[in-house]
């Protein structure tokens, strides 16, 4: 029998962007990116810990950055990062943001990204 799963969006995810390396990624493993964009809109954040799982539900309702990773059936891992406006969601290869401990990779992570939103997204204000 042929059953139909729906999917309820939790947030809009912005506009897309995709690192030429996941794009790559997701190809050779025959993952349609569409796959991953709509499993973590759905709230399927993937491998991430308990405590991930409930701060990124917190976040949905307080408006924080949303992340998400995904294994590859090559044992790859795939993040996706939903910025705290719902401006821009990001599709990338985890090995060329965060190197793997084992040394898969000998370079730096480029980038880096803080559980909370930075100093220039929060706003003080001074009485």
């Amino acid at each position: 029998m042929n059953q139909t799963t729906w999917l309820k969006p939790l947030f809009r995810p912005g506009r897309l962007l995709i690192t030429p390396v996941a794009l790559t990624a997701l190809r050779a493993n025959g993952i349609p990116v569409i796959s991953v964009v709509l499993r973590h809109i759905a709230g399927d954040w993937g491998i991430l810990s308990d405590d991930d799982r409930q701060q990124n539900d917190l976040s949905i309702l307080a408006g924080l950055r949303l992340i998400s990773i995904y294994r590859l059936p090559d044992q790859s891992r795939i993040l996706v990062i939903t910025e705290w406006d719902r401006s821009s969601t990001t599709i990338e290869h985890l090995d060329d943001v965060v190197p793997d401990s084992v040394g898969r990779r000998e370079r730096p992570a480029s980038r880096r990204y803080p559980a909370w939103p930075s100093a220039s997204h929060v706003q003080e204000s001074h009485a």
